[in-house]
């Protein structure tokens, strides 16, 4: 160390080769106004004070005379810086709420994570008290306000009971008063009622007993009546009473007797009736029984009359097809017959069915004249002769027209219809 430090003491000094400055070793005080950021993200305002000196050890002396000798007002600057930066770096780590509720933590806080700066600073800090916290968000105002309207719920709850014991109180000594208002009243009526009994049973004492007298008299005369009620009784009840009572028992047995009289009879036409509608019912089934005997009867005969039938008609039908069957294989026997002779001999064949029906083919050349009423012929027998000539003539200018159709399998062409000139 190039340099000496004296405190509490004086010290020799040489002129020209040493040289004297002084460094105070009183308390300094810093104040601190930090914008933070708690871990919630909130913006909160710190304002605290840091009260703080230089060390009395030497170490502590030397550290501060190396930085701070001849520089001394630097030191609330450098101290603002650190405690600066320490308090964002811890607050940064809080939430508002343990910031609220433990200040002290954090000023404890501070000074542990300060103390080795300071320390190389050669500053010792004595005290650091958080003084307040500004809230531009309004976080801390919010916070509270549930907690105050619990506590305003709270006052006017307490309020209001205390108001409710109050009137309870005032109402329990109202009831009291009007308790006793009633009881007195109470006693007063009684009393003057309890007067009113005595003067008018005073006044009533009389008539009260004339009228007592009068209902022992008519107890009296109620007594002898009912005496008197009970004797005629007894006269009815033997002289009337009886007799009827006879009377009517009799009278009750005769018509008992006559009721089994009639439950009898009764009875008996229900059994004749019985009897009957079985003997009915007998006959019935009997006659049922003969009708179905004479119904199976007729079914047995009319279904051996419809077998007998369908036979027949089974028999006449097969015969009919027979018959159809040996027609057309006649028919067919003598188409083939006629087709293998076409084949072989056409023109044979051709020239006897002409021959065959040559008749009906004059006699449809000469149907024009079934239809004339008069025929009137000219040239005599000449004319005769020509108009018969005339009609052959045309039978034989059909015929080749007819063979060529017979040849190919066609129709023969129709003959156009001409009626003679008469």
């Amino acid at each position: 160390m190039d340099f000496k430090i004296v405190t509490g003491k004086g010290a020799l000094v040489v002129p020209g080769l040493q040289t004297v400055r002084t460094l105070s070793l009183t308390l300094n005080e810093t104040e601190l106004q930090v914008n933070c950021v708690t871990s919630q993200g909130i913006q909160v305002i710190v304002e605290g004070v840091v009260i703080y000196k230089i060390g009395d050890a030497a170490p502590f002396i030397a550290n501060a005379a190396r930085r701070f000798l001849g520089q001394q007002p630097k030191m609330e600057s450098q101290v603002y810086n650190v405690f600066e930066g320490h308090l964002r770096s811890i607050i940064g780590s809080m939430t508002m709420e343990e910031i609220i509720r433990e200040r002290d933590k954090l000023a404890s806080l501070v000074r542990s994570a300060s103390g080795i700066e300071m320390e190389k600073l050669g500053l010792v800090v004595d005290s650091l008290q958080i003084k307040d916290l500004q809230d531009p968000t309004g976080y801390i105002q919010n916070l509270a306000k549930p907690h105050i309207a619990q506590v305003k719920m709270e006052a006017r709850i307490a309020e209001a009971t205390r108001n409710r014991e109050a009137a309870e109180k005032e109402a329990e000594a109202a009831a009291q008063i009007a308790d006793a208002q009633s009881i007195s009243a109470i006693k007063q009526s009684a009393a003057q009622a309890n007067a009113e009994t005595a003067r008018a049973n005073a006044a009533q004492a009389g008539p009260l007993a004339d009228a007592t007298a009068r209902q022992q008299v008519v107890v009296q005369e109620t007594e002898v009546a009912k005496l008197e009620a009970d004797r005629e009784e007894q006269k009815l009840q033997t002289s009337i009473r009886k007799p009827a009572d006879a009377k009517a028992y009799a009278q009750r047995t005769e018509a008992e007797a006559q009721k089994a009289a009639d439950i009898s009879a009764s009875e008996a036409r229900a059994r004749r009736t019985e009897l009957e509608a079985q003997a009915n019912a007998r006959k019935v089934e009997v006659e049922a029984q003969a009708n179905a005997t004479a119904a199976a009867a007729i079914a047995g005969a009319t279904k051996i009359t419809g077998e007998a039938e369908a036979a027949a008609t089974r028999a006449r039908g097969d015969a009919a097809a027979s018959a159809i069957k040996a027609k057309s294989l006649a028919e067919a026997d003598g188409i083939k017959a006629r087709a293998e002779a076409l084949g072989t001999n056409q023109e044979a064949v051709i020239s006897q069915q002409l021959a065959e029906n040559m008749p009906a083919i004059v006699a449809a050349a000469a149907e024009p004249f079934a239809h004339v009423g008069n025929l009137t012929v000219l040239n005599g027998g000449e004319g005769l002769n020509s108009m018969v000539g005339g009609i052959l003539s045309q039978v034989g200018n059909y015929l080749p027209s007819i063979t060529a159709a017979l040849k190919n399998g066609k129709e023969p062409p129709k003959r156009p219809t001409k009626t003679p000139d008469a």
